[in-house]
């Protein structure tokens, strides 16, 4: 594979003589690299929203970790790590919502992950209840237009 800068603003990725899954590498390799600008230059965001249909769901962040309570009316309280490098806010202007940014979007989609998957129900039947933290909406951070 041959990688190099073209222009000021381009990089060229070229491989010569490959099969099917060597030229997916290639697009995955280009993916990362485009990745990897648009998180320095505007970075990620991640907006999730709290489901609930009776006990409302109280989510805090404590000693690096994110602490899900009173969820379904549990006394158990989740915990899922959040990474150094990806920031939670809580929403000022949306009732029950958070937003997890940072710059690499593996870190921040994996908090995201790990928050959604904390809130999995099992042993119950999933059409009834629908209650858990969902991403709502993904992507760059917008810079407002000067």
């Amino acid at each position: 594979m041959d990688l190099r800068k073209a222009g000021d603003d381009k990089v060229q990725v070229d491989l010569w003589f490959a099969n099917r899954k060597q030229l997916a590498s290639v697009r995955t390799v280009c993916s990362h690299i485009s990745n990897m600008f648009v998180g320095v230059t505007q970075g990620f965001l991640y907006k999730m929203r709290f489901v609930y249909s009776h006990f409302p769901i109280n989510v805090t962040v404590n000693a690096g970790n994110v602490e899900i309570r009173n969820f379904l009316g549990e006394k158990r309280v989740r915990k899922v790590p959040l990474h150094p490098d990806v920031e939670y806010v809580r929403s000022a202007d949306v009732k029950d919502q958070i937003e997890l940014s940072g710059n690499d979007i593996t870190l921040v989609s994996l908090v995201a992950a790990k928050i959604q998957q904390a809130t999995n129900i099992r042993h119950k039947d999933l059409r009834k209840f629908l209650d858990g933290i969902y991403v709502s909406e993904k992507g760059a951070i917008k810079i407002p237009d000067e």
